[in-house]
């Protein structure tokens, strides 16, 4: 590596010293690699010189003339150098000061080779940036999983299918925006830093303000600032945003991650329930132009409609627990240890109701059988502390989406009676002192925004980056995210 980088420097300086500028502020480009591609017979019938920007990806020399292929943006093209195009002196230049990785731009005519590759044929040529590193050995490519997440620059050059991937994510995420936007949503931006953080059961990063001398948190969840949107007079709002919540990282989980969450006034979660499946189809239509995706061997069919199942149901037909085994706490209690190993009794000891054993329950033994995309509905009041009560009050007018076994969104008739959302909160205040570390914070400023009056509301909130991962394929969150959480690198 070290005489690599010397010999490129001394190309560099080589370049300098023949009067040739190696990092020019300027280019001069007719098209893109795909342009010129998609139009390639028209290039070629009219002979009008192109001119073509791009990194170097492949240099292969036979006497007096040099295949090689550059990328920009767009896609990847061949172009021919001949000695006796652009000149004896140029063409031995090109020999002498150019690497692979470095950056190019040409200008020539469409033609098509003799084993009918369409090319560009070059006369004249100018270097754009010159590279002093190498690029991974083409053959081998960039595999090394660690160095492909902590240099996702050289993981996006050699590795089409990680380009392509990312590329998805941008084209759903304005799938998103283009379906919301033309049912009359507004999107709008709430805050970062966060007094009390809320809308979400999680462990908050916490951050000190010098000047105002006080702590902040950053959000793990927007929803209590869009719910005062809706107290204000907005309808339908949705964002966005990146949130960030205290916890370990997994295959499904990085600490910083990107949520959609939108609020719907005078709507329940039925409504929600059709929303939801809706934007999954429609982005997949937009951004895959189909409805199915294969994960390894399975199929995963996005289009509408999805199954639902109450959670209480799911539990007792996916679970094997009985309806009946939340009569009481002691029951509920038994019959959950007699699932569950022993590892996991000291965790069912700790909970205090018939509804967190439920909710655990359904953890535990249904949501990693979730394959198929399915909504699991009607939460236990307990576990869900801003969702208005069904009709059975032990339950809430809430709904979680699953697939491939993990958890796409959480969503909710939101609790717009400020008492009773009193009372939740102090029963959250109790599971705190209890242990349970990411009980929901008492919000009093959104406590007293509400007691003006808010109107019957939905609340959808999406994993954005789960929802690429089942788009698209990934394995892991952090195929789908440019820059993931890692650990600090050891030198």
């Amino acid at each position: 590596m070290i005489d690599e980088t010397q010999a490129r420097l001394a190309r560099l300086q080589a370049m300098r010293d023949a009067g040739i500028d190696p990092y020019p502020s300027t280019t001069q480009r007719s098209n893109t690699v795909a342009e010129f591609l998609k139009e390639f017979e028209t290039f070629q019938n009219s002979q009008q010189d192109v001119s073509l920007v791009g990194r170097i990806r492949l240099i292969r020399t036979h006497g007096g003339l040099t295949f090689c292929q550059i990328q920009d943006g767009s896609g990847l093209v061949q172009i021919v150098i001949r000695k006796d195009h652009v000149g004896e002196a140029s063409y031995k230049q090109f020999l002498q000061m150019m690497d692979i990785g470095d950056f190019l731009q040409c200008t020539g005519k469409a033609f098509v080779t003799k084993k009918g590759e369409q090319s560009l044929d070059v006369f004249v040529y100018t270097p754009l940036a010159k590279s002093l590193l190498p690029l991974p050995e083409k053959w081998h490519g960039l595999s090394d999983v660690e160095t492909r997440f902590r240099k996702r620059y050289l993981d996006l050059i050699m590795n089409a299918e990680v380009r392509e991937r990312l590329l998805s994510r941008s084209r759903i995420i304005v799938a998103i925006r283009s379906l919301l936007d033309s049912r009359g949503f507004i999107e709008v931006e709430t805050p970062t830093l966060q007094p009390v953080y809320g809308g979400g059961f999680a462990r908050p990063f916490k951050t000190h303000h010098n000047a105002l001398d006080a702590d902040f948190f950053l959000r793990i969840s927007d929803e209590m600032y869009l719910k005062r949107l809706i107290v204000g007079g907005f309808e339908k709002v949705y964002e966005i945003t990146k949130v960030f919540r205290n916890e370990g990282i997994d295959r499904d989980h990085n600490p910083e991650f990107t949520m959609f969450e939108a609020q719907i006034a005078y709507q329940n979660y039925l409504y929600g329930m059709d929303l939801f499946e809706e934007i999954f189809e429609f982005a997949a239509k937009q951004a895959l132009g189909k409805t199915s995706v294969l994960h390894g061997e399975t199929t995963i069919e996005l289009a509408r409609p999805w199954k639902r199942m109450r959670l209480v149901e799911a539990v007792e037909k996916i679970g094997g627990l009985e309806s009946n085994t939340w009569e009481n706490e002691k029951k509920a209690r038994e019959e959950l240890k007699k699932k569950l190993p022993k590892s996991q009794h000291e965790i069912i000891d700790q909970m205090q109701t018939v509804g967190e054993l439920m909710a655990f329950a359904f953890e535990e033994l249904v949501e990693e059988k979730l394959i198929q995309p399915t909504i699991i509905y009607d939460y236990p009041v307990e576990v869900s502390p801003l969702a208005k009560k069904c009709s059975d009050s032990k339950f809430v007018e809430r709904f979680e989406a699953f697939a491939l076994g993990s958890e796409i969104g959480n969503n909710y008739s939101e609790l717009n009676d400020p008492v009773d959302l009193e009372k939740r909160f102090v029963a959250e205040k109790a599971r705190e002192k209890a242990g349970f570390e990411e009980a929901h914070q008492t919000d009093e400023d959104y406590l007293e925004a509400i007691k003006h009056g808010m109107p019957p509301v939905c609340g959808l909130g999406i994993g954005v980056d789960r929802m690429v991962m089942l788009l698209t394929g990934a394995e892991n969150i952090k195929e789908v995210i440019l820059f993931p959480t890692l650990r600090p690198e050891i030198k």
